[in-house]
C-alpha cells in the first residue's frame, strides 16, 4: 500500500507541475491554494493595503509561474514576491492606522492577539514593517534589501521597535 502525500507542499507541487504544463484549472487551483499563505505574508507588512498587495502578488505569481526554474523553491519564490508587493503597497500608502492582525494559531489566546495588535498600532509604520518581516523569518540583510535600507538602519529600527514593543507590553494591563 503506497502512502499518498497530502501535505500542502505536495499539493502545491502537483498543481505546479500541471499548471506549468498548461492546465488552466490547475493554475487557478494553485493560486487558490497559496492565497491564504500570501495573505499571511502581506497583511502584517502592508496592513490596510494588504488585500491590494495580495492581489498584486497573486498576479505576479500567475505571470511568472512558467518561468520558475526550481519548482522546489516555489514557496520561497512566492514569499519573496509577496514581501516585495507588500512593501510596495506600504510605501504607496500614506501613514495609516493599522488593521487587525491576520490569522492566529488556534492555540493562541484571543486576548493576547488583541493586546499584540493594540501594541503594534502604537508603533510607527517603519517599526511595524521591520518587526513583521523579522517574524516572517527574514534576516537583517534580507530586510535591508527588501526595504532598500542600510543594514545598520535595519538593526537600529529592530532594536528600537523591540524596545518600544516591550515597553508597551509591560505597561498595558490585560483585562
Amino acid at each position: 500500500m503506497t502512502a499518498v502525500d497530502t501535505s500542502p507542499a505536495a499539493t502545491a507541487a502537483q498543481l505546479l507541475v500541471r499548471a506549468r504544463a498548461g492546465d488552466r484549472q490547475a493554475l487557478n487551483d494553485l493560486l487558490a491554494h497559496i492565497a491564504p499563505y500570501v495573505s499571511r505574508v502581506c497583511t502584517p507588512i502592508a496592513r490596510r493595503h494588504g488585500p491590494d498587495a495580495v492581489q498584486e502578488a497573486l498576479l505576479a505569481v500567475y505571470r511568472g509561474v512558467h518561468g520558475l526554474r526550481d519548482t522546489g523553491a516555489f514557496y520561497g519564490w512566492v514569499r519573496a514576491i509577496a514581501v516585495r508587493e507588500a512593501v510596495r503597497a506600504a510605501r504607496l500608502s500614506v501613514a495609516s492606522a493599522a488593521d487587525a492582525l491576520p490569522e492566529v494559531t488556534q492555540t493562541a489566546d484571543p486576548l493576547d492577539v488583541v493586546h499584540i495588535d493594540d501594541i503594534l498600532e502604537r508603533l510607527s509604520r517603519q517599526h511595524q514593517q521591520v518587526l513583521s518581516l523579522r517574524v516572517l523569518g527574514l534576516s537583517e540583510e534580507e530586510i535591508a534589501h527588501t526595504l532598500q535600507l542600510p543594514v545598520g538602519t535595519v538593526r537600529s529600527r529592530l532594536h528600537r521597535a523591540r524596545r518600544r514593543f516591550r515597553q508597551h507590553w509591560n505597561a498595558t494591563p490585560v483585562c
